[in-house]
């Protein structure tokens, strides 16, 4: 399982990092393009479509990027859209956490079809925004979701069920706790004052999410990494939520020893709008 994982994140590094740094923005964009429409394939599958079905939510996951890419969209601000799309995030996350996974399949499969697929297409689309916006604010974004989730596993493992009794969402991941979660916000807490500092000794062709919060006041950067280090683990929660009323460990195995597309990016799909609204805001 190691060894797949290992030869699995290699191939990955060594698609994604040369289209990252690419000057322009289009070979990313396009890579991160098909790894959604994979996403949104997985999606189908998760709840209950047969293959066809599933090809085309991939399909129309497709069509929806291509409009928007052709649109002008990933270099247009919108403002309006991430707003609601955030608050979508945040009332709909909260309302499926609370029903659980015995709430799931009560939703009519449409709805759950239609709400995956718009999930997929916008966080493309804010993955994509954030490309045009430059390097250093994209990485700034994933990496505060990366950090969390590693400072949140070793403080779980360390300091786990010793100030709380219960766990975060024993019916959904039974292995997260509270002192996990703060652990995270902690660790992207730490993570933004460091880039903020790294970003004004070094002249980055782009300013990082951090430093734009920061120039518009530091309670807002430590309000709002914690804001979004919550929303990842909602994503996390949701994305667990729906596997385990789908009775499946992983969303697919398109990535050996890492599970499915979906199982990455979870985390991300809440994120990546919210960075956006964000930095709409600020602007």
């Amino acid at each position: 399982m190691l060894k797949q994982r290992i030869i699995t994140a290699v191939i990955l590094l060594a698609i994604l990092l040369p289209a990252l740094f690419y000057p322009a923005p289009e070979p990313f964009v396009g890579i991160v393009l098909v790894l959604i429409a994979a996403g949104a394939w997985e999606w189908g599958r998760l709840n209950g479509c047969g293959q066809a079905v599933s090809l085309a939510l991939a399909v129309a996951c497709v069509a929806l990027c291509a409009l928007a890419w052709q649109g002008g969209w990933l270099a247009r601000p919108l403002p309006m859209l991430w707003s609601l799309w955030g608050a979508a995030w945040v009332l709909g996350g909260a309302w499926l956490l609370h029903a659980g996974v015995a709430g799931w399949p009560r939703i009519p499969r449409v709805l759950r079809l239609a709400g995956g697929l718009l999930a997929l297409w916008l966080a493309w689309l804010a993955v994509a925004q954030a490309r045009v916006t430059g390097i250093n604010f994209l990485l700034s974004v994933l990496l505060l979701v990366w950090v969390a989730d590693i400072a949140a596993y070793f403080a779980g493992r360390a300091f786990g069920l010793k100030f709380t009794r219960n766990r975060l969402a024993p019916s959904i991941s039974p292995g997260k706790s509270w002192e996990g979660v703060w652990g995270g916000m902690a660790g992207v807490v730490a993570l933004a004052l460091a880039w903020v500092a790294a970003d004004s000794h070094m002249q980055a062709a782009s300013a990082s999410l951090y430093t734009r919060l920061a120039d518009a006041g530091w309670w807002l950067l430590v309000v709002a990494v914690v804001f979004l280090a919550a929303l990842s683990v909602v994503g996390d929660l949701v994305e667990s939520l729906v596997k385990r009323s789908a009775g499946a460990k992983d969303s697919s195995g398109l990535l050996p020893g890492h599970g499915g597309v979906l199982d990455r990016v979870d985390a991300l799909l809440p994120t990546l709008p919210l960075a956006m609204m964000l930095a709409s805001l600020i602007q």
